[in-house]
């Protein structure tokens, strides 16, 4: 679902400029990343993905009806379908169209006549093939095929940054949602298929089974999924802020003990997001919690799990605190992400911080909610050892080319600082409450963020971002004595950087406004003190 889109001279303007700066880019980066003349003409409205999944034979064959509202007249569509699946033909009413290879993992399709404006058009797609296996999911992306301890089979898919078009034909690109989604899929009949939002029918046809989820809400590509297992199911009613939302959980029938203790999480998850973000953002279409063969992802009302139903991140504390032993990483982080990456989703990869710093800060918060500010606050410092700077947490633009992994930490790290300076808990969940209601169902690049919390906080956090965000340099507060005079500033800053930070020269804490320039504190001191900064900012500090 398009909630803007950006003018094609933009893009072509950016992709000449980096053509100029950094020429390491090709033309399937471009047509992968950018929002190409054959994409911004037609806005999303519908899928319905039909497809069969052969685990025998690791093979997938099906299509994906697309239909689509035309914003102005064309006559090519670029549809995306990565190799080694293959299109076996287009149809729109009935007639096959004809198409050609763009790049590597994109089509032309060309229709006979331009398409016009303001029609609702329908285009079949149809596909068969092996898709790309994933070796080490999430990471890499693919299918899954694995299977259980009873010897079925046991198959997910991932494919974010990869893209969704690694196992099905789409407009593989963040900025456009569709708006609902059917999404129907066949598989052996002793097995089970779950995808995103509500099963509304399933059908027998002999040797097989086919399951037809339906999806109310706007969707990302990426946050479509085929789980396939043999799996028994168990649920749960929860009374959230918008009236009652269904607590589906699927997993394999010898786990299902051990799920049962396990997602007693699941409730304290909701109730702790919702008074932090505000109603969970897909009530119409439920929430799943479904065992993979992998670690787990943000299927959007399919949530995967893959944490071998313990607390950590595979047993592990990633801040080293203990309090990361308190909740099980996948059933928080995962679901967090519900609210930043399927409601709020970002327009393109290179602000995925917005996904990842959000969701990470939302561990913290769910330690906040339930066992106290200062638990939350060991947790977030704590992963502070995890982040690398090696490059900046904004990537390229336009080129599906993400930042730095420290998006997640330094990311989470970012929002702690910034809450810091608004010394009022009640405004900073205020504001996350409203960020989640303006942006609802929104697709939004980091700017818009940024801007949207300058405007909330009343601070002008330009600067604050820019450091942040766009460089690897963490702000250092220098301070020096001489006489009883002390004297500070910052260094390893972008121009105009002037956050002010609290600090202890005494028995208590108290604000000072460094900026790039020497500031002298009001008053003597001996020649022996230090400086400590309120550990709750993300800043260093040194003596000269």
């Amino acid at each position: 679902m398009i909630k803007r889109l950006f003018a094609f001279f933009l893009v072509l303007t950016v992709t000449v400029s980096f053509a100029q700066e950094e020429p390491s880019y090709t033309r399937d980066e471009y047509l992968r990343g950018s929002i190409t003349p054959e994409r911004e003409w037609w806005d999303l409205t519908f899928y319905h993905l039909d497809i069969e999944v052969k685990p025998d034979e690791k093979y997938i064959s099906g299509h994906n009806t697309i239909q689509y509202k035309v914003l102005k007249e064309h006559d090519v569509m670029q549809i995306d379908l990565q190799p080694p699946l293959e299109i076996k033909k287009i149809t729109q009413g009935g007639k096959e169209l004809s198409y050609k290879k763009a790049g590597t993992n994109a089509y032309h399709v060309l229709f006979d006549k331009s398409q016009q404006k303001g029609t609702i058009n329908e285009v079949t797609i149809t596909y068969a093939g092996k898709p790309r296996e994933a070796m080490n999911a999430p990471w890499d992306g693919g299918f899954s095929w694995k299977k259980d301890q009873n010897g079925n089979h046991f198959v997910a898919t991932s494919c974010q940054g990869l893209g969704a078009s690694a196992w099905w034909p789409n407009k593989d690109h963040m900025y456009d949602e569709v708006d609902s989604m059917a999404i129907s899929v066949t598989v052996p009949k002793n097995l089970m298929n779950v995808s995103n939002g509500r099963l509304r029918k399933v059908v027998d046809n002999d040797d097989t089974k086919t399951y037809h989820w339906f999806v109310n809400n706007p969707i990302n590509n990426y946050g479509v999924n085929v789980n396939i297992g043999d799996y028994v199911h168990f649920g749960e009613t929860y009374q959230g802020e918008k009236g009652t939302l269904d607590l589906d959980y699927y997993v394999l029938r010898d786990n299902l003990e051990k799920a049962k203790e396990q997602f007693k999480q699941v409730p304290m998850m909701m109730e702790a997001f919702e008074h932090w973000f505000g109603p969970y953002p897909f009530y119409e279409d439920g929430f799943k919690l479904v065992e993979v063969p992998y670690l787990g992802m943000e299927h959007q009302s399919s949530v995967t799990y893959g944490n071998q139903y313990q607390n950590g991140y595979l047993g592990r504390d990633l801040s080293g605190t203990g309090w990361g032993l308190k909740f099980d990483f996948i059933i928080i982080h995962e679901a967090g992400h519900e609210w930043f990456a399927n409601n709020i989703t970002y327009k393109d990869i290179a602000d995925m911080w917005v996904h990842e710093g959000f969701t990470a800060y939302s561990e913290n918060l769910y330690l906040d909610y339930h066992f106290g500010k200062e638990a939350a606050a060991d947790y977030v410092i704590g992963t502070r050892k995890n982040i690398q700077n090696d490059r900046p947490i904004i990537g390229r633009y336009n080129l599906n080319r993400r930042g730095s992994n420290d998006m997640y930490y330094k990311g989470a790290n970012i929002l702690h600082t910034l809450r810091q300076l608004l010394e009022d808990d009640e405004k900073w969940r205020k504001i996350l409450r409203k960020m989640n209601r303006v942006f609802y169902h929104q697709t939004v690049t980091s700017k818009q963020i940024e801007q949207f919390l300058s405007k909330e906080t009343g601070i002008d956090l330009t600067q604050f971002f820019d450091q942040y965000l766009r460089t690897t340099m963490i702000p250092t507060l220098v301070y020096n004595i001489e006489g009883k005079s002390l004297k500070y500033r910052y260094i390893n800053i972008v121009e105009g950087f002037d956050m002010p930070v609290k600090v202890k020269v005494y028995d208590k804490w108290e604000w000072i406004y460094p900026t790039a320039t020497w500031k002298t504190y009001g008053k003597a001191v001996s020649p022996e003190k230090r400086v400590t900064v309120d550990r709750n900012f993300y800043v260093n500090v040194t003596k000269q």
